[in-house]
């Protein structure tokens, strides 16, 4: 049933100006703090009572989910959900072929019985309880345990409480640290395992500007695609099948058409992945002048590796799209950080900050041993990164990394489940069988063969001082290579998968290569993990003491704190905003669909479809024509705080209705996960009325404009 509810047309307002320029809005706050910031957040304009966006059962905090990796939400009752095109790029390629290439194409499903398996990596996680379980993860550690001591006790506690939260096998439970270890919570999650593609508009359209474009301004990309979960007729998550049904999602988000206009509060909510606000100046000056170049370089390597491998063959240009797509990302985001620290010294800032700090804990009458502990960790940490740095090198194979977890888990599993390693438990087994099943979606022998032996090369080159002792002598000759993957049996899915459940004897006495190299490197990886294990355990022990004492430090000047970001459900806020990257230029808050026939070409990544060029040039705008801009808005910015894990977070307006979602930020804000500058720091999202506009003009997704809730602005 078609549902539209008409609103009254917005005021017309000024496009740009310093008005606009939003205050510091950092913070990617946990749901339960939110009451904190009730006068910020009316301060900007938001309605929505604070208690309420603090309660994960009700509108519009229900309606937030993760995709594990990405963010999402229903936009209707019947299990429909909203997310960037990016992140379901994995369930458009499994379903993609040279005959039906739904990448270049786009897909439409017309009816349910149409829609497309995602596969068994795609998946939706709901999130039904939060819990602190901090007393329980940490209660009684001795000060006297070595640090793989300490970490070991502190894993198997999580795991207690995992088994603990898992005893319905509908849901996933997880025990992720926040504030560095200061505190745990027990999150409560049903996953959704039946999850199928609805909607995903031309690459042309969803990825528009390609990697050119990524993290620039001025966008015009429709970052959008639309899932579908479904369960058991039982209304419990069940494994894919033709009789399973939608999910009826205890909550939904209305769509609001209205738009937005320069100024106007938003609210965003996702799944950000990782952020370093609390690092220290040592810790940024080791990614700034060691960890990052190098990871510059090595990506850049693969990458040319991959192009020279792939080109001339369509069919495995496909296969590895997905893989370099996420390489250009990472890569990108990698050389914005480098550019973000020549740019502005943020080491610089943060000696400042800390030593400010040092001298306030030293004046609250504590001592020296936690900051003489603090810099004796995090000179070790360093260190070891740089080891385990050099292992990724010596060990880049898709094929031998599935070796080794297959052989990882036939030892886990002489052990109880309990005592077994993360990642290694029964909990664990459907996602090792979905990692190993995925790799024929993006493997070919020949390309991983010529990544794996550059890399190799690449190994040999590093410093030898951090190349884990014993290894050299176990590693092929790159001239070897070859010959092994002719011998292997791994690159034939089913028999890489029969594999699981044999034990190690059967291991140690096969004749195929990569397992027995697996076999021959795994004392030297459980060398480098129980080094690490020493490590993060004293990690573990000084941090939190370390961030308690920040804590209080804030606490003393009146100002909340918020957690590092690590995948959990967390809420910003913002202003729809612009931003003077160099003096004398202001950016944004708009693009619109006339930029995108300025940037077509006859080359992608600005190729333009042929019945989207005809809607513009037609300007059949209809509704979703912006008052002030007269024509539609495809992309805008605000000032909220946003980092990876929040491709596809909604972005709702003051009512916490959707108005656009977020894929992106601008080049200058790239340094935002180690250093909020609210000058510059910008989100992009992708605006809803160039996404209803597209399905309805261009894509005719009639049906599920028919199944949102969407208000419409009066004519």
């Amino acid at each position: 049933m078609f549902k539209s509810i008409v609103l009254r047309a917005a005021v017309p307002a000024v496009l740009v100006g310093a008005a606009a320029v939003a205050i510091a809005d950092e913070g990617q706050w946990q749901p339960h703090q939110l009451p904190q910031l009730k006068s910020e957040l009316k301060r900007i304009g938001i309605t929505i009572p604070a208690e309420k966006l603090a309660d994960l059962s009700k509108h519009p905090m229900s309606a937030i989910v993760s995709l594990g990796g990405c963010s999402a939400s229903f936009v209707s009752p019947d299990g429909l959900v909203v997310t960037n095109h990016h992140c379901a790029y994995g369930a458009i390629q499994r379903n993609a072929t040279p005959e039906k290439n739904y990448i270049v194409n786009g897909f439409l499903a017309k009816t349910r019985a149409e829609e497309l398996p995602g596969g068994p990596n795609t998946l939706v996680y709901v999130t039904e309880k939060v819990e602190n379980v901090t007393e329980r993860v940490l209660k009684g550690l001795a000060p006297t345990l070595s640090g793989r001591e300490r970490h070991e006790l502190v894993e198997a506690r999580i795991k207690a409480l995992i088994a603990e939260c898992e005893t319905d096998k509908a849901y996933r439970c997880s025990v992720p640290a926040f504030h560095r270890g200061l505190e745990y919570y027990r999150i409560k999650q049903l996953m959704i395992r039946d999850v199928r593609l609805v909607y995903a508009p031309s690459n042309r359209i969803g990825d528009f500007g390609g990697d050119i474009d990524n993290y620039e301004w001025p966008r015009h990309t429709g970052d959008y695609s639309f899932l579908r979960a479904y369960v058991g007729k039982d209304g419990r998550p069940a494994d894919p099948s033709p009789d399973n049904v939608p999910y009826k999602s205890k909550d939904f988000l209305v769509v609001s058409a209205e738009g937005l206009k320069a100024g106007d509060p938003i609210l965003l909510a996702g799944y950000p992945g990782r952020t370093s606000r609390y690092k220290l100046p040592t810790e940024i000056r080791f990614a700034r002048d060691v960890d990052f170049p190098a990871k510059v370089a090595t990506i850049t390597a693969d990458l040319s590796v991959i192009a020279a491998a792939t080109h001339g063959n369509a069919a495995w240009d496909v296969r590895y799209a997905s893989v370099a797509k996420s390489l250009n990302n990472v890569l990108k985001k990698t050389q914005g950080l480098l550019d973000g620290f020549a740019r502005k010294d943020i080491a610089a800032i943060k000696d400042v900050q800390d030593a400010e700090f040092r001298g306030w804990y030293k004046q609250s009458g504590n001592g020296s041993r936690l900051l003489v502990d603090l810099d004796s960790v995090i000179s070790a940490d360093m260190v070891q990164s740089r080891h385990e740095a050099a292992w990724a090198e010596a060990t880049h194979s898709d094929l031998l990394k599935s070796a080794r977890s297959l052989y990882r888990l036939a030892l886990e599993r002489q052990k109880p489940d309990a005592q077994r390693e993360s990642g290694y438990q029964e909990r664990d087994l459907s996602f090792i069988k979905a990692r190993l099943t995925r790799l024929e979606q993006s493997f070919v022998p020949q390309v991983d063969e010529a990544r794996w032996g550059a890399a190799l090369q690449r190994y040999a080159r590093g410093d030898a001082k951090y190349r884990p002792p014993g290894l050299d002598a176990l590693l092929p000759a790159p001239t070897a290579l070859n010959a092994m993957y002719k011998a292997t049996e791994l690159s034939d899915t089913a028999k890489r998968l029969a594999w699981i459940g044999k034990d190690p004897e059967a291991f140690r006495k096969s004749g195929d290569p990569f397992i027995q190299l697996a076999v021959r490197l795994h004392d030297i990886g459980m060398g480098l993990e129980n080094q690490r294990n020493e490590i993060d355990g004293n990690l573990e022990r000084v941090i939190p003491q370390y961030m308690a004492a920040v804590i209080a430090w804030k606490k003393s000047q009146g100002k909340p704190v918020y957690p590092d970001a690590n995948s959990t459900l967390r809420v910003t806020y913002g202003t729809v905003a612009p931003y003077a990257p160099r003096d004398g230029l202001l950016k944004g808050p708009f693009t619109t669909v006339e930029g995108i026939t300025q940037k077509a070409s006859s080359k992608d990544p600005f190729i333009v479809p042929a019945t989207l060029s005809e809607a513009i040039k037609g300007k059949r705008y209809g509704v979703f024509k912006d008052p002030v801009l007269n024509t539609v808005p495809v992309n805008f910015l605000s000032s909220a705080d946003t980092t990876g894990g929040n491709s596809g977070s909604a972005v709702m307006n003051k009512r916490g209705e959707l108005v656009g979602l977020n894929f992106d930020s601008t080049y200058e804000s790239i340094t935002k996960d180690w250093y909020f500058d609210s000058a510059i720091t910008r989100a992009i999202h992708v605006d809803i009325r160039y996404m209803l506009w597209v399905m309805k003009e261009v894509d005719k997704a009639d049906n599920l404009l028919k199944e949102m809730t969407i208000k419409y602005p009066k004519k």
